[in-house]
């Protein structure tokens, strides 16, 4: 079984290249967990996915953030938010049961300066993600999915001197998905590439992307029973070094599961 996260910075800007991506890897990716998706529900393209053979569940929102979770495989009990009306305005969480998986994907506000309310918000929303984690999750058989917004460690970034407390480095943002991990959680890419500076986002702007100066604040995290199931768990550049359509800034995480 194979899943992939993908924030698409706009689905609507990005559905062509989204479905050349899963033609070229000939659909091998069973279940996606999409953000940004920066549309309402109704507006999400439910017709191009179904006609390669996902179903999609959808927390849609006009013009900012939004996830989606999009699969080959039946899913059910969809859940919306973290029935917390103070930050379920922003459409950030959904998760599904997927062959006796728990699917959660994630779109983490991307904060700002310390002392500014949305690095304020970003603190309380990684409260409120802790709380429902530890009061709504089984920890067991759970992956989180998506754009955590945080670059844990300085190999997660391409010079840890020059990014130093920014925006996704600041130590209380990476404390923060830390108490995530010790939940009982595991980042599988570095599991498996504990040593490679590896990145999942890069800037539009200076040729960012081919002078590969980026971070990696894009995870697939596992509880601690699906470790020992994970195969694979790599980065895809391929859609983020397209020059036509243009491309998202971030690229896709996949990993593959025995379940």
């Amino acid at each position: 079984m194979k899943i992939a996260t993908y924030n698409v910075n706009s689905i609507k800007s990005r559905i062509g290249l989204l479905m050349d991506w899963l033609k070229r890897r000939q659909y091998d990716v069973d279940v996606l967990c999409l953000q940004e998706l920066k549309v309402v529900d109704n507006l999400f393209p439910y017709d191009e996915f179904s006609k390669v053979g996902y179903q999609s569940a959808v927390f849609g929102q006009k013009t900012y953030n939004g996830v989606a979770i999009c699969s080959r495989r039946e899913m059910s009990n969809v859940v919306r938010g973290f029935g917390v009306s103070d930050f379920d305005n922003q459409s950030r969480f959904i998760m599904a049961e997927i062959s006796g998986l728990t699917v959660c994907c994630i779109y983490a506000p991307h904060g700002d300066l310390r002392g500014t309310n949305k690095f304020e918000y970003k603190m309380k929303w990684y409260d409120a993600f802790r709380n429902f984690i530890k009061d709504r999750l089984q920890l067991s058989k759970t992956l989180l999915c998506g754009d955590f917004n945080v670059a844990l460690q300085d190999i997660d970034v391409y010079d840890s001197d020059i990014l130093k407390d920014t925006i996704g480095t600041m130590p209380e943002e990476r404390q923060a998905l830390q108490t995530i991990i010790n939940l009982g959680f595991v980042d599988t890419v570095r599991m498996l590439h504990p040593n490679e500076k590896l990145f999942t986002w890069w800037d539009y702007t200076g040729g960012a992307v081919w002078k590969n100066e980026g971070m990696r604040i894009d995870y697939i995290l596992c509880s601690e029973d699906l470790k020992g199931a994970i195969k694979s768990a790599d980065i895809d550049t391929w859609p983020r070094r397209r020059h036509t359509p243009t491309p998202s800034d971030h690229t896709p995480v996949i990993i593959e599961l025995d379940v």
